[in-house]
């Protein structure tokens, strides 16, 4: 009897799991799922992404109600080996490769334009991010792209044009959100690679001459207040040599006045102050006391030590 109720349970179990699983679904984190009744949409479901746990739904049994699930996670995509040849505004061939990155917006219009399928999304999605690029590199110079001036170049400026430019189309038109794009090679063909190197080299050398011409102003300018402050200098310093004469010739007219009134007062001045030039230090002096300014230590004491000839 036990064994009955047992088998009774778990057969019961079953059908509960059998109905919970034709009228419940689950929606991971990475998923968006679209709900359908009688193949036409009636909602979809977003599991919000600051919620950790997958959230569990419910929905009629099949065949009322059909739940599809998409990876709404970021998708990948380029150009793949296609490097295509795009011509700038000045007529410049450019060969650029883009990649981008998109994830499903719309469920219900991503399974209407594509069937779900991520392959044909890519596809058309190629051909919208080649249109937008052959408009956005036509508008700019071949500058914007190449230039020896890093200033110059637009890489950020375009790669941000391709991408507005197809956001909107991808999000109205296809259901997916473009979420970034960039440049991810960028060259130039072989007909016009010498070409741009020599007009690379000819703008890097217009640079040269310039800085060239700046430092030789900046020489001249530099040269030209040196030679300047010289002049002045040199001005200044004839003026103080005539002042120093003036004042010498005063000192000479009025030694002259002296040797004019007085001349052996003079004569003992000079002396004196020839004297006391040779005797600044403390000096052993030995000499003709007869010989002029010495004669006048005649008969003074002195520390001179006389030569024989001179004692005689």
């Amino acid at each position: 009897m036990n064994r009955k109720y047992v088998t009774l349970g778990i057969g019961l179990l079953l059908v509960l799991i059998f109905i919970l699983l034709l009228v419940s679904f689950q929606v991971r984190q990475t998923e968006i799922a679209l709900v359908t009744r009688f193949g036409k949409p009636t909602r979809s479901i977003n599991v919000d992404p600051n919620h950790p746990e997958p959230g569990f739904y419910t929905k009629l049994p099949w065949p009322i109600e059909k739940v599809l699930i998409f990876d709404k996670r970021i998708q990948d995509f380029d150009t793949g080996d296609r490097f295509e040849e795009t011509m700038t505004q000045d007529r410049r061939p450019v060969l650029v490769r883009v990649y981008a990155g998109w994830a499903i917006s719309d469920p219900t219009l991503f399974r209407e334009r594509f069937g779900g399928s991520t392959n044909r999304a890519t596809t058309d999605l190629a051909g919208l991010v080649r249109s937008a690029k052959l408009a956005v590199v036509g508008r700019h110079p071949f500058s914007d792209f190449i230039s020896p001036d890093e200033s110059r170049v637009r890489i950020s400026q375009i790669e941000h044009e391709i991408l507005t430019n197809i956001q909107a189309t991808a999000r109205t038109s296809y259901g997916i959100d473009v979420r970034f794009l960039g440049i991810e090679r960028l060259g130039l063909p072989e007909t016009i690679t010498q070409k741009v190197f020599d007009t690379m080299k000819s703008e890097r050398q217009r640079v040269v001459s310039r800085l060239q011409a700046e430092g030789n102003a900046q020489a001249t300018t530099i040269m030209s207040a040196a030679n300047r402050d010289a002049t002045n200098i040199l001005s200044s310093a004839e003026q103080r040599v005539i002042e120093i004469r003036g004042q010498a010739d005063a000192e000479a007219l009025n030694s002259l006045k002296v040797f004019t009134e007085d001349p052996k007062f003079a004569l003992f001045l000079v002396k004196l102050r020839a004297l006391e030039e040779s005797s600044r230090q403390r000096t052993t002096l030995v000499l003709d006391q007869r010989t002029p300014p010495f004669d006048l230590l005649m008969g003074a004491g002195t520390n001179a030590t006389l030569l024989p000839e001179a004692a005689k």
